[in-house]
């Protein structure tokens, strides 16, 4: 859910005019190439909000679904729907390269949304859509790949002079190397996925004692949810709030901010409600983060959209985590105070267009309210909280400015 600062009407009309309010003033010349049809290969609401903004800017859709995804919303709501994975639990269909890539083929898709989570981080995807002739709406898979290895994405920090939280300079192979670490920057410490993220493979420890079993634990869930174990540490700072910039980059150099969210209310490193922009954040500070942020996009010559995260102690100083190359569940709360749709912007950057052919330069971006989305969690209180199903029989709204994605 995310509250929103005007009627549903009124954003639907936003959303539909927003680019082609912008006056084409950009004198580069660039050589578009449009996109007639979209596949999402994702399932759920981003599915759906994608073939949103394809619908509203007259691109034709595509779905994918597995098996036991045969009647979910996102397939009807495609001008076409297929099949992938058969025979296969419905994370792996969706993970199943070849097939998305089959399907993608043989029905004259342009260019393929990964969405967020499954393929949306894995440059081998964004490689396979490249060597396929389709186009990734994304970084290029040598941009993936940087920002999704955690350790190459800290060093590509420090070179573009961003600071980083002390921390192992590659993963780590052993319990020892742990054991050296913590013994140079004592406790707390945290381990977390090399090759991921999503709060997955992340694991605080606080003393001696609990260093073996939490190294096991982080290890096999980053196997487990990435298919690599590989390990990070770095010293653990106690509650810090935790900021997130918008970042926009086109084919031609040109890198926006759209100012930052806060996430920092989280539960199981899972965040449970982002506020946009953060509240009471001190404005030197918001200029260094979205400075640093839009710093290490050109170091890296981001395109399309993405998110740099920073943690920031109790002392305002601000430290570089990860970039997360893809768009985020969260993206929302930004279209809210920007004005800016995302997704459109992230159609028309794949198809060649420039940010200032598009209307968006940095000058023009301003911040205009709040906004605040809050994620709800199928958990089972009588069972420990763990994950549950069901059918969600009755809801009441405490407003009637809330949008229900």
């Amino acid at each position: 859910m995310r509250a929103v600062k005007g009627g549903l009407g009124a954003l639907m009309l936003r959303r539909v005019c927003l680019l082609s309010r912008h006056a084409h003033s950009y004198s580069q010349s660039v050589e578009h190439q449009p996109i007639k049809k979209v596949m999402v290969a994702n399932r759920g609401e981003i599915a759906i909000r994608v073939f949103r903004a394809c619908t509203e800017l007259g691109i034709r859709t595509v779905a994918v679904y597995s098996e036991q995804d045969t009647g979910q919303m996102h397939r009807q709501k495609a001008d076409e729907a297929y099949l992938i994975g058969k025979g296969l639990p419905p994370v792996s269909a969706y993970l199943h390269i070849p097939d998305i890539i089959r399907v993608a083929k043989e029905n004259n898709v342009d260019a393929i949304h990964p969405g967020y989570g499954f393929l949306s981080e894995r440059s081998d995807f964004a490689q396979a859509c490249a060597d396929a002739g389709v186009r990734f709406i994304g970084p290029s898979p040598e941009v993936v790949r940087k920002m999704g290895d955690k350790v190459e994405a800290r060093a590509l920090a420090i070179q573009a002079g961003v600071p980083v939280v002390p921390g192992t300079d590659g993963p780590i192979t052993s319990l020892k190397e742990a054991e050296d670490f913590a013994k140079t920057y004592d406790f707390p410490i945290i381990f977390k996925a090399a090759y991921g993220g999503g709060g997955r493979g992340m694991r605080v420890v606080r003393n001696y004692e609990e260093l073996e079993e939490n190294y096991n634990r982080a290890y096999s869930e980053a196997l487990a949810a990435f298919g690599n174990g590989a390990l990070f540490v770095e010293k653990f700072i106690d509650k810090p709030r935790h900021i997130e910039v918008q970042i926009l980059g086109d084919k031609y150099g040109n890198v926006i901010h759209l100012y930052e969210r806060d996430c920092s209310i989280q539960r199981r490193h899972q965040k449970v409600v982002e506020i946009a922009p953060a509240a009471h954040l001190d404005p030197h500070l918001r200029d260094r983060l979205t400075k640093d942020s839009v710093n290490l996009a050109k170091q890296v010559g981001y395109e399309n959209a993405g998110t740099v995260e920073f943690l920031v102690d109790k002392n305002g100083k601000h430290y570089f985590i990860e970039v997360n190359s893809r768009l985020q569940v969260e993206h929302t709360v930004t279209e809210e105070i920007t004005d800016v749709d995302l997704v459109h912007a992230q159609l028309r950057i794949c198809e060649g267009r420039s940010l200032p052919e598009l209307g968006l330069k940095q000058d023009k971006i301003r911040i205009n309210g709040s906004a605040i989305q809050c994620r709800v969690t199928t958990e089972d209180p009588a069972r420990g909280f763990q994950p549950d199903t069901g059918r969600l029989e009755v809801l009441f709204p405490t407003s009637r400015k809330v949008d229900l994605l």
